[in-house]
């Protein structure tokens, strides 16, 4: 079923159609809008957010009504993932419908008792965004956490993971700005150091919240590849976007999962419009997608990403941006370049 659903997906992506036959790969899926730390680069700051939880129904409609053509979910938002109390249940629940996790954490909360129930979850792959190499840098863009504590849960973590022997992915992620762009080779050098852990990432800021004066470059009229395949970014309460981005960027809710089935939404009239002014190479009359910063993959890599499952596009990623940003693969298949990635092997 999900390699049927992956060809319907591709031929209407090739042809530039404005309805899908298909569903979403990949979903970003917003547990919890809490958060127990202050970001300035965090669009939560611009966008208040309410203490609140997804809802068991809201969760399990998403799951059951992807169960045979997702493959990917990513429980992330603007939110906390280990405020939820039942994001372990969401996980399990995820494996139980054939459906790949992966998690990011701020590491406030990963003591010991967290990292174990991590590890012996069915979780595929974690972020620990780190974002600085000196307590001074890093107590500036996380406001509220403490360098040490969270260094020192991310460290164990991580070799809790290697001494297990887990096959749990771990990714340690920086974001590049102003303040702590010097310390980005401290950064590298210290977390490839570190046993469990699989790859560090440092990723530009694509917010615009730290330097508003940047605007979104040109993605040469490509078709933006979240519209055919995801990810769809579903907030806490059920409503639904096209992307994680078009929420941050002021545009409207494409559908209501309270109210409406999933494909009802994947083939709403925004979203085929959207779809439509894409295709048609109009992409900057849409305000939110003029402004977007988010790469625009090659046409190649997205066809690519459609003909595997989603579980090796996760793997076979960072090795395509590291080839690219290194310069052995052109640079055109990712456009623009965001982000630089060290991959790190571990036998």
């Amino acid at each position: 079923m999900r390699l049927i659903n992956r060809a319907k997906i591709l031929l209407s992506y090739l042809r530039g159609e404005d309805r899908v036959e298909g569903l979403p790969v990949e979903y970003i899926v917003e547990t919890t809008a809490k958060c127990n730390i202050y970001c300035p680069m965090c669009p939560r700051e611009t966008h208040k957010q309410p203490k609140e939880d997804m809802t068991d129904a809201v969760f399990q409609r998403l799951v059951d009504g992807a169960r045979d053509t997702a493959e990917h979910m990513m429980l992330i938002g603007l939110g906390e993932p280990l405020l939820d109390r039942a994001i372990f249940d969401r996980i399990t629940y995820c494996e139980q419908h054939g459906i790949s996790t992966l998690l990011s954490t701020n590491g406030t909360l990963l003591d010991e008792a967290a990292s174990k129930q991590l590890l012996d979850s069915p979780l595929e792959h974690i972020t620990l965004s780190f974002d600085g190499a000196t307590k001074e840098t890093f107590e500036t863009y996380r406001k509220g956490a403490k360098f040490e504590k969270v260094r020192d849960n991310f460290v164990r973590f991580c070799r809790m993971k290697h001494d297990r022997g887990s096959k749990l992915q771990i990714v340690v992620q920086m974001v590049r700005m102003a303040g702590n762009a010097h310390e980005v080779q401290a950064f590298r050098d210290f977390w490839s150091a570190i046993p469990g852990v699989d790859q560090v990432r440092v990723k530009e800021d694509e917010t615009n919240l730290v330097t508003p004066e940047s605007r979104a470059a040109e993605g040469g009229g490509r078709r933006c590849h979240y519209l055919w395949r995801g990810a769809m970014y579903v907030k806490h309460d059920g409503r639904v976007f096209p992307c994680c981005q078009s929420y941050m960027l002021d545009g409207e809710p494409i559908g209501d999962l309270r109210t409406q089935s999933l494909p009802e939404i994947f083939n709403s009239p925004s979203m085929r419009e959207l779809r439509r002014l894409h295709s048609a190479g109009r992409s900057a009359e849409v305000d939110m997608c003029a402004r977007c910063c988010t790469v625009i993959p090659h046409p190649a890599l997205v066809a690519g990403s459609l003909v595997l499952h989603g579980k090796w596009v996760r793997r076979m990623m960072p090795i395509v941006e590291r080839l690219v940003y290194g310069r052995k693969l052109p640079k055109a298949l990712l456009a623009p370049a965001r982000e630089q990635l060290v991959q790190i092997d571990r036998k």
